[in-house]
């Protein structure tokens, strides 16, 4: 049984479930650097995680301007449209 814990503090937390998974990932994933310190680094480790796990996955990199605001629509919409999955490196 999988236990997911709410950070809101709810006293009478929400009941949720975890969406069936298929076991395997394909398709593209892009991974967003927002541009803090060793956010790159970071990327860079799980992408050769990833490709020796996933080998048929497509990693795309992207990175934001500045970490201080949103990405800009441009970016967010050309991640939307061409890939399948979204990781965020956010490290200092």
């Amino acid at each position: 049984m999988t236990t997911i814990l709410d950070p809101t503090n709810e006293k009478t937390p929400i009941a949720r479930q975890l969406t069936p998974r298929s076991g395997s990932v394909t398709g593209t994933v892009a991974f967003l650097d927002i541009s803090k310190p060793r956010g790159d680094v970071l990327l860079d480790r799980l992408e050769e995680r990833m490709k020796a796990r996933a080998p048929g996955v497509l990693i795309r990199r992207y990175a934001k301007p500045t970490f201080t605001k949103p990405a800009p629509e441009a970016l967010r919409s050309e991640i939307r449209a061409n890939n399948d999955f979204v990781v965020e490196a956010l490290a200092d």
